[in-house]
């Protein structure tokens, strides 16, 4: 497969700079060997249109040499199999942008789907402003910072156990010009609980991958992405959701919500869980690829 550098030099004399177009398309050819067709279309679009300034990606203008070698240094870069987000260090989530760099997970399509749902909750749900919302294992922060965005009358705080993580997620929020408060604890240290107070809605897209999966999941995600906020023992793959529903029955205020993502293959369990620990009205919801993806309960509580 040829590179777009060997595509560019093997031209006649006459015909040696290729346009845009041209560049492009022979762009994708080289990442589908890599991608398949339609991701490796899809990253190279953001490529040229956000990392290049292209965004006429038809257009016959010639590609100059100096667009070439930052296109040379990004595609080995993607052929090493290494996130286009974490090359460019940012991420699209929910309309905004995030800063994220290996400390951090790259927010996901399926994490849009649960920011979407606690939103609708509290238009329909929720009869009182003054919401306090905490968000357990932040990372980049794009749960926190886009539910501010949306409703800037929520009072939310967000907590993660890495502090380079909350060095990323401090920085977005003065991106996007949200006052949040971060706190670095590690919420399996108990110890830790009582300097929090009370939520009506605590979220968290904990880590929640067996380490035995680790063999069958993609390089893009194993070799880059942090571990820390991925991967679980085999032994105890629920023991971030059993924690932090045993931190939800002492935090959450009456008649609040408890929202978790999940794996889709241990996500009965994690209902389950929550059943077994009081909480009610536990739902169960799919993701747009059909798969088991969120969770959402509440705690009700008669004083």
């Amino acid at each position: 497969m040829k590179s777009v550098h060997e595509h560019i030099h093997t031209q006649t004399p006459e015909h040696n700079i290729l346009s845009i177009s041209e560049t492009f398309q022979a762009f994708v050819q080289t990442l589908s060997g890599v991608y398949d067709p339609g991701e490796a279309r899809s990253i190279a679009r953001i490529v040229f249109e956000d990392a290049l300034r292209v965004h006429d990606l038809q257009s016959k203008a010639p590609f100059f040499e100096l667009q070439e070698k930052l296109l040379q240094d990004i595609q080995k870069r993607l052929l090493q199999h290494e996130p286009i987000q974490y090359i460019l260090g940012k991420a699209d989530f929910y309309g905004l942008k995030f800063q994220v760099d290996h400390n951090v997970l790259i927010p996901r399509q399926e994490t849009e789907e649960l920011v979407y749902w606690i939103l609708k909750t509290i238009q329909k749900e929720i009869k009182h402003s003054n919401l306090g919302i905490l968000d357990i294992g932040t990372g980049s922060g794009c749960i926190p910072i886009t539910l501010k965005k949306k409703m800037p009358h929520l009072n939310i705080s967000a907590v993660d156990i890495s502090e380079d993580a909350l060095v990323i997620v401090k920085a977005n929020a003065e991106l996007h010009k949200t006052s949040i408060e971060f706190i670095q604890t590690d919420i399996l240290n108990q110890n830790d609980w009582q300097q929090f107070g009370q939520f009506d809605i605590i979220v968290s897209n904990p880590p929640y991958v067996p380490l035995r999966e680790q063999s069958v999941m993609f390089p893009n995600v194993t070799g880059f992405e942090p571990h820390l906020a991925l991967f679980v023992e085999d032994e105890n793959p629920l023991i971030f959701y059993d924690a932090i529903a045993d931190f939800a029955k002492i935090h959450l205020n009456p008649n609040g919500y408890l929202f978790f993502e999940c794996n889709e293959f241990n996500a009965k369990e994690v209902l389950q869980l929550l059943v077994n620990k009081g909480f009610k009205n536990s739902l169960l919801q799919k993701d747009m690829n059909g798969k088991e993806r969120m969770i959402r309960a509440t705690q009700l509580i008669l004083r």
